[in-house]
């Protein structure tokens, strides 16, 4: 199959570090890869906040600007090298100051303030699992991830402590110390004052030997079923997000980078903290949601060279259409690269209309830690295709064999499950409290990504679809599960499945079907309050946008609700097998 290209642009200044993918590809290997980083001095190991932050400091530096914080009310602060590693030394004192060990883990929940990534790197520094959630998430599913991850540290504002999480605190036992940023609850056991607890501490640290395989980001995930998936990553990490900031993204001396992703999710953490402190670039954070015209600003003002964003946010642009950039001076822009869902062809040739620049796709998952498949700065690009594997990583499209074992695909163009072989830097080391889930992810020295794509003769790779029920909506990974958990706390539930619809600007959004307990009348009054339920409980972000009423949900003879039967419904697409349907069951009309 033949698809349209984007040819390379002209050469531009620097020339791309992936300059021959086939010959790099060739001669790459990850051992020697390990010359980008330091080490601990003495060989105490590797721990990610010494390669992002000190290693620089100590190589002279320290001077360049680290953090170029914008906040949303117009306020500006620039932390240097040296800056952000005092900062971050202070929080680590601080840590262990309140008694705090290695391997105890320290959740942060805070919109994108400079505190935020200080927070990150001083626990990295001391050896904490560190687990960035995303501040718009509503109270239940921050304390559930706070409750399976045992948070031990709670770093927050006054206002998300006491609206998200300060009522549900008598979930969490081992929650023993919560630092605010901000004015702190009077009164309240535990709760201690930023200012007084890091601004205090000594500036001066000394990191501790520090095992690459050790554990140093827990990120959450959602599943189809049960509760959310904890996706750990050890600090040996830290080389995949060094290569695939040189690589992938093509960091170079003096860029400025913006990666507009919250660190809640994994790619706000692997791309908006570590990989260009890694890389020693300018990494620029902008507090505010999105906005195209305050984005276009950013981009000219700070002199963007390389922006990391997501396909729902190009989608939005798109709609405003290339005449809002004029006027805008993007000269500093070289490089442009989408994340999240796969990028729509159009929004690549948009790229080309609006900024003079394609949008590079690329692929990878939060068990995958960094960037796998990508388009790279040198090579054409093939709008609607992931790009080429990372050099370092073998891809393959699989079909699982009724043995349980694999049959790789070798003709191209022939759609099956995409499989990584294992292992790699930052591939995920464990799924908190579920090994045997973890076990079930590898066969035969493979990784099995769970989503289905195809290889094209010359060798780009295509995203089909996933192979499960998670919901991908504006970038966000939504398990039905918890969805419909919400919804089933209200007392007219009785029932409740969940599933994603396609649409053109965030990808997919949220629909719940509800089937009610007696006495309770299906119609907009009571559609409108558990909409308003699921938003109190889950957050605007994960909440459904749509819900229908039916007299019941098709559901397998034990029980399960089928959502690929609510789906193919909603779409007119084939039904599939049938043979686990409920004998009895009725499509049941929606309201």
């Amino acid at each position: 199959m033949e698809h349209a290209r984007i040819h390379k642009p002209a050469p531009t200044q620097p020339p791309p570090h992936l300059l021959d993918y086939e010959a790099t590809v060739a001669q790459f290997s990850w051992v020697q890869a390990a010359a980008l980083l330091d080490g601990l001095p003495g060989g105490a190991g590797l721990n990610m906040a010494y390669e992002a932050v000190d290693r620089h400091v100590k190589h002279g530096r320290g001077h360049r600007t680290a953090i170029r914080w914008l906040g949303k009310n117009g306020e500006r602060q620039s932390l240097s090298y040296t800056e952000l590693a005092r900062a971050s030394n202070q929080f680590a004192n601080a840590l262990e100051g309140l008694g705090v060990l290695p391997g105890e883990r320290v959740f942060v929940l805070m919109g994108r303030l400079p505190e935020l990534y200080v927070a990150v790197l001083g626990a990295l520094k001391a050896r904490c699992v560190v687990s960035p959630l995303f501040s718009a998430f509503g109270p239940e599913p921050i304390v559930t991830r706070a409750e399976m991850g045992d948070a031990r540290v709670l770093v927050t504002t006054p206002e998300l402590y006491q609206r998200k999480v300060r009522d549900l605190r008598e979930r969490l036992p081992g929650l023993k110390h919560v630092i605010v940023v901000g004015a702190v609850p009077a009164d309240e056991p535990g709760v201690h004052p930023w200012g007084a607890l890091v601004s205090a501490a000594s500036t001066r640290y000394t990191m501790a030997p520090t095992d690459p395989e050790s554990t140093a980001l827990l990120h959450f995930t959602s599943g189809t079923t049960g509760r959310p998936k904890g996706v750990e990553h050890a600090h040996a990490a830290v080389l995949a997000h060094a290569v695939t900031g040189r690589y992938a993204l093509d960091l170079h001396d003096g860029d400025v980078f913006w990666c507009t992703a919250d660190p809640g999710w994994v790619t706000g953490t692997s791309y908006g903290i570590l990989a260009p402190l890694v890389c020693g670039v300018t990494n620029v954070v902008v507090e505010a949601e999105f906005d195209a015209q305050t984005w276009y600003g950013v981009l000219q003002s700070e002199r963007v060279t390389v922006w990391y964003t997501a396909p729902t946010a190009i989608r939005m642009m798109m709609k405003l259409g290339a005449d809002a950039l004029k006027g805008v001076d993007l000269s500093a822009l070289r490089f442009m690269a989408s994340v999240g869902e796969p990028l729509n062809p159009e929004a690549v040739v948009w790229g080309l209309e609006a900024f003079g620049l394609p949008f590079h796709d690329n692929w990878w998952q939060t068990e995958t830690g960094g960037i796998m498949v990508s388009n790279y700065a040198a090579m054409d690009i093939k709008p609607g295709s992931m790009g080429k594997p990372l050099p370092g990583i073998t891809a393959a499209v699989v079909r699982r064999l009724a043995d349980g074992c694999l049959e790789l695909i070798d003709a191209p163009d022939v759609d099956g499950e995409l499989a990584l072989k294992t292992p790699w830097p930052s591939m995920m080391r464990a799924y908190l409290h579920e090994d045997e889930r973890y076990r079930k992810c590898f066969v035969d020295g493979w990784y099995l990504t769970g989503d289905l794509a195809h290889r094209d003769a010359d060798g780009y790779y295509w995203f089909v679809g996933r192979a499960d029920d998670v919901i991908k909506s504006s970038g966000h990974l939504i398990g039905p599960f918890e969805v419909e958990s919400a919804l089933m706390e209200h007392p007219a539930v009785a029932e409740a499945g969940v599933i994603g619809l396609p649409d053109p600007m965030a990808g997919e959004v949220v629909k719940a079907f509800v089937a009610l307990k007696p006495g309770y009348e299906a119609g907009e009054p009571l559609r409108r309050e558990l909409l308003g339920h699921a938003r109190k409980r889950l957050g605007a972000a994960v909440a459904p946008k749509q819900i229908d009423f039916r007299d019941n949900l098709p559901k397998t003879r034990s029980g399960k609700i089928m959502r690929r039967l609510l789906k193919a419904r909603e779409l007119g697409l084939p039904e599939g097998d049938l043979s686990t349907l409920e004998s009895d069951e009725k499509k049941g009309g929606s309201t």
